[in-house]
Order: structure tokens, then sequence, then C-alpha cells
């Protein structure tokens, strides 16, 4: 395909219409006029067929997988190889979607002759999480005279994963990422002994009975007391919801910012999540996740090592809210089917729907008695008691937070329902949900509660 060029334009405006204009004034100039067009319309024809062989032979080079993450800078990198044996100039287009953003159009170079290759490095910021797939390259030479641009649209399959942002997190809790002590920056002290069976050993004066192994004592005739440990390797699974409450925005705009993609609470949720993820790893844990909705998405069984992380994020960048209420039935049937040895169990939900923490509440009762199970839960603008809004100016700010006040109070009266079933339930705001999680999961390995 082939397209004039600027310079094509400007020649034909200083070459054809001023010679039309004048054989048409001037009769006895009619024959130079017409001698100059066709002259003019020769050349553009000649350089008309070289114009196709400008982007022939040039080939790109794509990598399959591209992974970026959410509002940072990034760069999608590839090939571009030239069959000529001089060198040419090129221009290279990409397609990047809507949640892409780059600050060019459009990028330009001179190709090396043939047997060489041109990197090229495209900047662009995603916008929002998710898949996105380049499906064509385009290409657009200058044919030798400029008068003509060739043009090529190369079939590619690039496929750009957009990553939740975890940087901001991981500042926030650099502290617990440091590998000094048991937890992070500073040892933390065991509450207890331990209840992880180490080995036998012979009695020792003030052993209490209750340690005593029975039946080696009475096989050995003297009394032989069990030894215990700390329980270092413990699984722990984060369960998020991904039904339509978690559509909802995190946190309030903030003015004079408006954002084309607000993030979500489940936004938040996979980040918290992906964070649990790294400071089980830290501490010698094993870290599985569940995704769930009106059904079970993904389950993945926890383990550790970077390739299972590397797994629950593949899992995780490409969850979307579904407008769908959540099934905590079937999930707290599959739990209680799926896992066999106790777990941390950190449920990441909305239960501000009356039905939905009704069901929850019921369901919950499968699995508790086994496992150790926290629930975690953002709070939307306005949940808070009567009157503590500062900032109530008006009659509709009164009841705004008269509803906010319903809604906490509904909230505060789930959470005792719960304490009493040994469920333990926060409302955290969603700019320290990441790290109330971490400190409730260390308390926990503190206290050996598993």
């Amino acid at each position: 395909m082939i397209v004039p060029a600027n310079r094509m334009l400007f020649w034909t405006a200083v070459t054809v219409l001023p010679f039309a204009a004048l054989g048409a004034a001037v009769p006895s100039a009619a024959m130079l006029s017409a001698a100059v067009i066709g002259a003019f319309l020769a050349a553009a024809a000649l350089d008309a067929l070289f114009a196709g062989n400008t982007v022939r032979g040039v080939s790109v080079d794509f990598p399959e997988t591209v992974r970026l993450a959410r509002d940072r800078e990034g760069e999608v990198g590839f090939l571009v190889r030239s069959g000529s044996a001089r060198a040419r100039q090129l221009r290279i287009g990409l397609a990047f979607p809507r949640q892409i953003a780059t600050p060019h159009e459009h990028l330009s170079a001179a190709l090396p002759p043939k047997g060489e290759a041109l990197h090229f490095r495209w900047p662009c910021t995603p916008l929002k999480r998710g898949r996105y797939v380049l499906d064509a390259c385009y290409l657009e030479g200058v044919s030798p005279l400029g008068l003509w641009a060739g043009r090529l649209a190369v079939p590619i399959r690039c496929e750009v994963r957009v990553y939740p942002n975890l940087l901001a997190e991981r500042k926030n809790l650099a502290a617990l990422f440091l590998n000094r002590g048991n937890f992070g920056l500073h040892a933390q002290r065991q509450v207890g002994e331990g209840r992880e069976f180490e080995k036998l050993r012979e009695y020792v004066h003030g052993d209490g009975f209750d340690h005593i192994h029975w039946k080696t004592t009475a096989k050995r005739g003297r009394p032989v007391t069990k030894v215990f440990q700390i329980e270092r390797t413990q699984e722990v699974y984060v369960i998020i919801d991904a039904s339509r409450l978690s559509g909802r925005t995190s946190r309030t705009a903030v003015p004079g910012e408006p954002r084309e993609y607000p993030e979500t609470v489940l936004e938040r949720f996979i980040t918290a999540g992906l964070i649990m993820g790294t400071a089980a790893e830290r501490q010698g844990d094993l870290f599985g996740m569940v995704t769930f909705s009106d059904r079970v998405h993904g389950f993945l069984r926890a383990k550790s090592g970077r390739a299972h992380y590397n797994l629950c994020r593949d899992a995780l960048y490409r969850l979307q809210p579904q407008t769908v209420t959540p099934d905590f039935d079937e999930l707290c049937s599959f739990l209680g089917m799926r896992l066999r040895r106790r777990a941390l169990l950190i449920f990441l939900t909305n239960l501000d729907d009356p039905i939905v923490a009704e069901s929850f509440e019921r369901n919950v009762e499968l699995i508790r008695r086994k496992h150790l199970v926290l629930v975690a839960m953002l709070r939307q603008p306005r949940v808070q008691p009567l009157f503590s809004d500062p900032d109530a100016q008006s009659l509709d700010d009164l009841y705004q937070g008269l509803g906010g006040h319903l809604l906490w109070r509904n909230l505060r009266e789930l959470e005792k329902s719960l304490q009493r079933r040994g469920v333990r339930f926060s409302l955290i705001d969603s700019e320290v949900l990441c790290g109330r999680l971490v400190s409730e999961y260390v308390a926990v390995k503190q206290r050996q509660a598993l």
C-alpha cells in the first residue's frame, strides 16, 4: 500500500496548480504547462513504482510476553531487520489499547543495511491491570524521491501482562522484608514452647506429666519425655472475593486528579494478597490462593518459592469483578474438602450487604473449628459513628452520615457475632490494608495460634 507523502502534496501545489492556471490564462503557454505537468506526473509515477520496495523485506521480532506494572513506566522492546542492502528511513507504529498510555504516536529511525538489526524500546505506562494483545506492527518507508510512502502491516503476537503495582506497599513494609531475625527488622519473642513434635528424650526433673510419652515409657521401663519445637512451616491462604461489591472504588477520588480507571476494591485485595505471599515466604511458611465469586475461580495449593509466587501473580492479574453475588456455601464446602491441614485463612471480602453477611456467618461454621479464620473488609466512605465527620456542613451530609452510621453499627454487630465463633473481623482503611494484614499475620505467628 502506498500513500502520497507531504512532499508530494507540496510539489503538486507548487507545480500542477500554477502551470494549470497559466495554461488556462495564456493559450500560448499551454504546451509548456502541459510539458511541465506531464514531466512531474511521470516522475511521480516512476517514484510510485519503487515506493512499495521501501518496506519490502523488513521484518520485526517481538517478544511473546511483556510484563509491566500498573501506573509504572515500562517499555516494549523489539527488533527490526532490513531486507535491503542499503540503509533506509523507516517509521514504526503500534496500536496500543486505550488502557496503555504512550507518549509517542510513532518512532522513526534509519535502518541499518541487510544483516543488521535495530533494537527499539517503546515507552508506555499501563493504566489498568489485565491482559492485552498487540496483533500488528505498522511500517512506513519513504520512496527514493520522497513523493510517496509505502506502508505495510506486519502481523505479530505480543501479549502484554499488566500486574498490580506493589512498589509503594513494599516501601511501606520495607522493615518486614529485611532478613534480620524471625520477623523482619527486630526478632520477636515467641509465646509458648511450640506445638510441633521434635523428638523424644530421657525424663528430666521438672518435666510435666502431660509431656511424658506413655507408650515409649512402658516399652523402655523408664520415663521418656516428648520435646516440642516452634512450628516453622505453616499454610497461609488468602481468599479473594471477586463478586459485585468488589467493583466499587476503594477510596474517594482526589480533587483535581481524575482517573480514567479508578482503583477498585478488588485491586486492593489483589495487591494485599501478593504482599501477603511475599511476607509468608519470608517467614518460611507456605502460601496459597483462592479466588471466588458465585463459584470458585481458582485454587492454588500452598507452596513456596519464586516459581509459585509467579504462578499466583499470573492467576490474579486477569481477575476482574463479576456482577454476581458471592456463594459462600460452595466456597466453604470446597475449602473443607480440599484443606486437610490446619491453615490460616484470610478472607478479603465485602460483608456490608446483610444477606451476604448472613450467608458468610452461617457457612463459616464449616471451617472455623479446623482452621484459623481472619476476615478483612475495606471501609467505605462515611462508614463510621454518627457525628464523627468534622466536614459535615449540610443536611445532605447529615443524612449520608446517618446511613453510614447504620451500616457501621451492623458491621459492629457482625464483628461481635464472629468473635464469639473465634473468627476475627477487621474493618480496614484502604491505605493501610497491606500493613494491617501483615501485622495480624505476624501476631498469629508470635502467639502460635495455628
